[in-house]
C-alpha cells in the first residue's frame, strides 16, 4: 500500500535536493520507502474516494490561498455532485474551511479565526521553510504559502488528514507543500533545518511535554522561530492540570500548564525570546458541529449548566500561543549553584 503511494512524495522528495533541506532527502526517501503497511483498514476507502474526484480541468486554475475559505477554481470548472461525492467520502473535515469549485467545506475547526489571531506576530515568511507538526488535512499550510513561505512540510499520523490534503492539493497542484504520514518522534532527529516549527493543539496530547519541546528544537535551525499553540490553565509557574480522566471528553490529554510554566517550560529546553502572543478561550463560533462534521463537537463537551466548565468539572478549553526562538548556539542553558 505505502509504495503505491510514494509518487504522491516524490515532489517533495526531488525538490529538497535544492532547498535548505537537502541534508534530509536520502533519509526522508529511505523512510518512505521503509515505512510499515498502515494501521488503517479504512485508507483503500479513502484513495478510492481520492480516485473517483473529477479530473482537474485542462486550463490553468485559480487559487485564493490567503481566503479565510481556502478557494480553488470556480463553479462550473468541474462536475458539482461528482466533486461534492468524492469529498464527504472523506469526511470528517475538522480543518477548513475550504471552497473547491463553489463547494464549501464547512469543517469543525474555523482554522481562519486561530490563523488572524497568530499571523500578526509571526516572523515575516517569504522563503521560510516550515514543518507544521499535527497539521491535520494542511489548512495552515496553505495560508503559510500565500505568506510567501518557500516550502512547507506538515506532519500528522492520520491517513484521512492526508489523503484530504492530496484531494486539495489535485487542484491546487503545488509542489511545495506535503502532508507526511509521520509523527514527530519518527521524524528524522536532529535535522536543525526549518526556519520556522508550528506545533499546535499537539502538546497536551504528549506524555512527556519536555520531549516534545527537545523534538521541536531539534527540527529548528539555529536562530529558528518556534510557534506553539496547546491547552493552558489559569495558574502561577510551576503549576499544571494533569486530568485523571478525560478532559472534554479526550482521553488523551496529558498536561494542561499555565502559561508561565509553559514558558518556563520552553526556556528550560533551550528557547529564549519566550512570550505569550494570545490567550484566547475556545467557543462554539470555533469548534462547531457542521455538516461535514456530523456527532459532537465543543457544546457537548461543556458543561451544559455552566460552559465555563467541561462535562468532567474541569476548566474550559482555552488556548495559548507561544512564540520563541531557538537561540543561535546550540547549547541548552547551564544553571550554576550560587
Amino acid at each position: 500500500m505505502i509504495n503505491s503511494m510514494q509518487h504522491f512524495f516524490a515532489d517533495l522528495v526531488q525538490g529538497l535536493a535544492d532547498s535548505p533541506l537537502a541534508h534530509w532527502q536520502v533519509p526522508l526517501e529511505q523512510q518512505l520507502q521503509q515505512l510499515a503497511t498502515p494501521n488503517d483498514g479504512n485508507l483503500p476507502r479513502f484513495l478510492a474516494a481520492l480516485d473517483a474526484l473529477p479530473s482537474p480541468p485542462e486550463q490553468p486554475l485559480r487559487a485564493d490561498l490567503d481566503a479565510p475559505a481556502v478557494t480553488v477554481g470556480a463553479a462550473g470548472q468541474v462536475d458539482a455532485e461528482l466533486l461534492k461525492a468524492g469529498l464527504r467520502a472523506l469526511m470528517p473535515w475538522r480543518k477548513g474551511p475550504f471552497n473547491l469549485f463553489g463547494c464549501q467545506i464547512d469543517s469543525e475547526w474555523r482554522c481562519d479565526l486561530k490563523w488572524e489571531r497568530v499571523l500578526p506576530h509571526l516572523a515575516p515568511m517569504h522563503g521560510r521553510t516550515v514543518l507544521d507538526v499535527g497539521c491535520g488535512n494542511g489548512y495552515y499550510g496553505w495560508r503559510m504559502l500565500a505568506q510567501g513561505a518557500r516550502q512547507v512540510v506538515g506532519i500528522d499520523p492520520s491517513w484521512l488528514s492526508v489523503v484530504q490534503h492530496l484531494a486539495i492539493n489535485r487542484y491546487v497542484r503545488h509542489a511545495r507543500h506535503h502532508v507526511l504520514p509521520l509523527t514527530l518522534e519518527t521524524l528524522t532527529p536532529d535535522l536543525e533545518a526549518f526556519d520556522t516549527v508550528f506545533s499546535m493543539g499537539v502538546l497536551y496530547h504528549r506524555r512527556s511535554p519536555l520531549d516534545h519541546l527537545e523534538e521541536l528544537r531539534q527540527a529548528l535551525r539555529p536562530g529558528g522561530e518556534l510557534v506553539l499553540e496547546t491547552l493552558v490553565v489559569d495558574g502561577p509557574e510551576g503549576h499544571a492540570l494533569v486530568p485523571q480522566g478525560r478532559y472534554a471528553r479526550m482521553n488523551n490529554v496529558w498536561f494542561l500548564p499555565s502559561v508561565p510554566t509553559l514558558e518556563l517550560w520552553c526556556r528550560k529546553m533551550g528557547f529564549e525570546e519566550v512570550r505569550c502572543l494570545d490567550l484566547t478561550p475556545t467557543t462554539p463560533e470555533e469548534q462547531r458541529v457542521t455538516d461535514w462534521k456530523p456527532g459532537q463537537s465543543l457544546a457537548d463537551y461543556l458543561d451544559p449548566e455552566d460552559p465555563t466548565l467541561t462535562r468532567e468539572g474541569h476548566p474550559a478549553p482555552l488556548r495559548a500561543t507561544i512564540v520563541a526562538q531557538r537561540p543561535h548556539s546550540g547549547r541548552l542553558q547551564r544553571y550554576h549553584l550560587e
